[in-house]
């Protein structure tokens, strides 16, 4: 299968599913949280709306900015692991600027955040193939090498903190969390490691097409564990802009919380994130309101969700959609003058 056709076909069902009726009823399951987090933990509705009501404007908005800064710093370590796979690639790939890689992760983020199966994922690595000119596979596997470095930051920052938390607080956080964190990294550092010791033997015993496609995955999972303290100081930079967000939600709303809770929240929503509903809703928010209530109240917790998720959920609908019904405008306006340049040379001939 060419590279051409192998994206081709990875982009339509998933421009289906982004407008499809599982879809819509998303945004029903999201007003069903509402009303579990209601019932689940006990809310005093008025006080929690009260206290949103009153939020600080200027801390809302920086929060907002840190968030978004995440995605600079993300594309930034995208842009030199792929910078990395393509220096032994035999594909050439083109690897796009900082701000395009930065803009296709938001794209990738507002997919998974209406669609089911986090599908902005394969979206994402579709999208960065096309742009680059290389195959899909090779660009799923710069993900991977993305997700094995994020989950061992994850792992560190979420076991250290939890350590803290409990010796000078006697407090501990949800074992879901800790053993999630942990699987979950084991088992991608373990597919990792297997691929660059077993990879080359294995993929002797796949059919033609299947083994051109996963050596191509290989090449950009295991090409890109290059310039890896760079790689890693951005992943982290990218963690604290996350941590930094939920510090400015805190601070607009007026909560007061101990500054080791805020990595174990911050990091404890992203694993919650990877539940295949659409942006993690239904996981996400029972999930960080309890943890927030480690430390706070039933009503200060439900607000502090609320708000957090109008702009990791919210924020990402509305920002990414824009971006990405941009990009599928220029792809149209790209292939309609490919297309006339094309009958114009037809013509001349």
């Amino acid at each position: 299968m060419t590279q051409d056709k192998e994206n081709s076909l990875t982009q339509a069902p998933i421009t289906r599913r982004i407008f499809s009726i599982p879809t819509l009823l998303s945004f029903g399951v999201a007003a069903g949280v509402i009303f579990f987090l209601a019932a689940r933990f006990d809310l005093d509705w008025g006080e929690t709306w009260r206290g949103i009501r009153d939020i600080n404007p200027w801390l809302y908005l920086l929060a907002l900015a840190f968030y978004y800064v995440s995605f600079i710093f993300r594309g930034m370590r995208w842009k030199i692991l792929a910078s990395n796979a393509a220096e032994s690639s035999p594909e050439e790939p083109q690897v796009p600027s900082t701000i395009h890689t930065s803009q296709l992760i938001v794209i990738g983020w507002f997919v998974n955040s209406v669609t089911w199966l986090r599908m902005g994922d394969a979206y994402r690595a579709y999208a960065f193939a096309e742009d680059s000119k290389s195959s899909f596979s090779w660009s799923l596997g710069t993900l991977l090498a993305e997700r094995v470095m994020d989950m061992v930051i994850v792992a560190a920052i979420i076991l250290t903190a939890a350590a803290v938390l409990a010796v000078t607080q006697g407090q501990a956080i949800s074992v879901y969390i800790i053993v999630m964190a942990f699987l979950m990294t084991v088992g991608i550092v373990a597919v990792a490691l297997f691929m660059k010791a077993y990879g080359e033997r294995a993929a002797n015993f796949l059919p033609n097409k299947i083994e051109a496609a996963y050596r191509r995955f290989s090449q950009g999972t295991l090409g890109s564990f290059q310039r890896m303290p760079l790689a890693m100081l951005l992943g982290l930079l990218g963690w604290i802009m996350e941590m930094g967000r939920l510090y400015f939600v805190l601070a607009a709303l007026g909560i007061e919380t101990s500054l080791v809770l805020i990595p174990i929240v911050a990091v404890g929503h992203a694993i919650l994130s990877t539940v295949p509903t659409p942006g993690g809703v239904g996981a996400v928010e029972p999930g960080v309101t309890g943890l927030l209530l480690i430390e706070l109240a039933a009503t200060d917790a439900a607000a502090t969700t609320i708000v957090d998720r109008s702009i990791t959920y919210l924020s990402v609908i509305l920002i990414g959609a824009m971006l990405f019904l941009l990009r599928q405008a220029l792809n149209i306006r790209r292939s309609r003058k490919a297309a006339s340049q094309a009958g114009v040379h037809s013509t001349g001939d």
